[in-house]
């Protein structure tokens, strides 16, 4: 692994550690995510080269495929590692109304933006962050990354794997669709003070880590992007 990579990835944890602070930690008796945070609205020309934005699949709402291409659809989803028959209700009725919604491409969309989230965030990029998250859940993060810097604390981490990815649940209440996945994977981190001590973590130690991330998206826009709009810690 290359200096520049683990200076990048020494940064995660942290992240993890801080939403739970931030946004709060699951105690089992949290109601399902029926109200998500609105997305702020995107122009469908917005120039890309000036956002961060990860390309879930989705776009203008098409016909649906129906008849014999049901089934097939259905079983294949259902050999998608991570989806449960369970989900299957809420994903067919997001593809009702967003004929590239795919299951696969969308999970490995949600990884990519799951690691480059905890990244933007240890990293302080504020910008990278506004294009990834719902207004609610930017200004607490912006308002996490403004009290660290205040502390004058630094993070060392790695982040090691993501080791699994699962749908929780899928819901679509038009025109937004929205999908929490859990998140398994490894973290190495310690947290710095002023003075280079670690007042937090383990600079040795792999630590498991599981987070419930709740992704929207207004399926009526032309713009395919999806926005966190909720965290909470798994169990």
């Amino acid at each position: 692994m290359d200096v520049t990579t683990i200076v990048f990835a020494l940064l995660a944890l942290f992240v993890v550690w801080k939403l739970r602070s931030v946004l709060g930690t699951r105690t089992g008796n949290e109601q399902p995510p029926l109200e998500p945070v609105r997305p702020r609205a995107r122009d469908a020309q917005v120039d890309d080269n000036a956002r961060t934005v990860i390309r879930f699949p989705g776009g203008a709402p098409e016909a649906v495929k129906t008849g014999a291409d049901e089934p097939d659809r259905r079983g294949t989803w259902l050999r998608i590692p991570g989806v449960t028959e369970k989900v299957i209700p809420g994903l067919e009725g997001i593809a009702a109304v967003d004929a590239d919604f795919d299951p696969k491409t969308f999970i490995e969309g949600a990884k990519t933006a799951y690691e480059m989230i905890i990244m933007s965030f240890a990293a302080g990029n504020r910008e990278a962050l506004q294009d990834l998250l719902s207004k609610d859940v930017f200004e607490s993060f912006a308002a996490a990354i403004a009290e660290r810097q205040q502390r004058g604390e630094t993070v060392d981490t790695t982040f090691v794997s993501i080791d699994r990815t699962a749908i929780e649940d899928a819901q679509l209440r038009v025109p937004m669709a929205q999908v929490s996945l859990r998140f398994q994977s490894k973290l190495i981190t310690a947290t710095r003070d002023r003075s280079g001590v670690i007042i937090d973590g383990n600079a040795d130690k792999v630590v498991d880590m599981i987070d419930v991330w709740t992704f929207a998206r207004d399926t009526s826009s032309r713009d395919p992007n999806w926005l966190l709009v909720a965290t909470e810690a798994g169990a």
